[in-house]
Parts: structure tokens; C-alpha cells; sequence
């Protein structure tokens, strides 16, 4: 197992770097999908920005200049991509972001990959009301089992900011949930 900065080495080596890019895409092409899809919600969507993603990831892995772990920036090139996806879906259609999310969330019924219950339909509804940031910590921490430190350096901000984000959003999920119960 080479470490860290040896691999990043390959991946800024013209000579070796096609084949540590299959490398890496091969290591983290999964981790990468999930975290993509909790944000865009389809699978469809999921595969054309984990796509994106890579492609930008290739193009820009001269310029990582090695102060985050490359996991993190990938995360961080990762979420942006989602975000810009969304956003552009929304400038498209001339509507706000929440109904995207919405929209989306509504949509999983009919997916054909989403093999979830009506317990975890009603979750992933909870969870796409949330405000965009609640929601991209909600993700990180319940689903993805992050750690508040590694968070921050993804999304670029406080341990403490992480916390309150996270607290918010799980009361109103507890409050969306409730509200569906009665």
C-alpha cells in the first residue's frame, strides 16, 4: 500500500497517470456515488455527475496542492458538482431549489434503484425539506458515519457550525416524521 502523497505523485505524473486514475476511480467511485446521490436524489442524475466529477477530478489533479487529504477534495469537487446540478435543474424549469428537491424526493417512488420502504421513503421526503446545508450535514453524519473533523474540512467550516446544523435538521426531521404519523 503506497501511501498518500506517493499516489498523488502518480496521479501528477503524465507517465503513470491513467492508470492511477483507474486507481482511484476504482477506490473511490463508490463512496462517491452514494454521497452524490443522497444530493441529487436520482440515479440517473447520480451517474452523470459522478462522471462530472471524475472529469473534473482529472483535469484539476495538477492543481491539488496537497493541504486537504485528496478524499476531501474530491468530496468538496463532489458536493459542488451536486449543488451546480441542482441549481442548474432549477434555472432550467424557473423554479426555487426546495421544489426541486421536492420533486425528487417524490420521484423515488418510481425509481427503480431506490429499494426502500415507506419508513425510509418518508425519511428521504423529511430530509430533502431541509435547507441545503442541513441537509448536506444530515447526509454526512447519519448515512456516511462522518466525523464532525472531517466535515469541516469537506464543507469548509466550524466543528461547532456541523453540530447545530445537525441538531436542527434531526428536529425537523422528527418534526416532518411526526406531522406524517398523525
Amino acid at each position: 500500500m503506497i501511501s498518500e502523497i506517493e499516489f498523488i505523485a502518480k496521479l501528477k505524473d503524465p507517465k503513470t497517470k491513467e492508470k492511477a486514475f483507474r486507481e482511484l476511480i476504482k477506490q473511490y467511485k463508490e463512496k462517491l456515488y452514494w454521497h452524490i446521490r443522497k444530493i441529487v436524489i436520482s440515479h440517473d442524475d447520480a451517474d452523470d455527475v459522478l462522471q462530472n466529477t471524475f472529469i473534473k477530478i482529472f483535469k484539476n489533479i495538477q492543481n491539488f496542492n496537497q493541504e486537504s487529504k485528496l478524499y476531501s477534495w474530491m468530496y468538496r469537487i463532489a458536493k459542488n458538482e451536486s449543488i451546480t446540478f441542482i441549481n442548474k435543474r432549477a434555472k432550467e424549469r424557473n423554479i426555487d431549489i426546495e421544489e426541486v428537491y421536492k420533486e425528487l424526493a417524490g420521484s423515488l417512488e418510481s425509481d427503480d434503484y431506490f429499494s426502500g420502504d415507506e419508513i425510509q421513503l418518508i425519511l428521504q421526503k423529511a430530509i430533502a425539506s431541509l435547507p441545503k446545508k442541513q441537509k448536506l450535514v444530515f447526509n454526512m453524519k447519519y448515512f456516511e458515519e462522518m466525523k464532525y473533523e472531517e466535515m469541516s474540512e469537506i464543507l469548509e467550516t466550524s466543528v461547532g457550525a456541523l453540530k447545530a446544523s445537525y441538531f436542527h435538521a434531526v428536529k425537523k426531521i422528527e418534526q416532518f416524521i411526526k406531522t406524517k404519523a398523525d
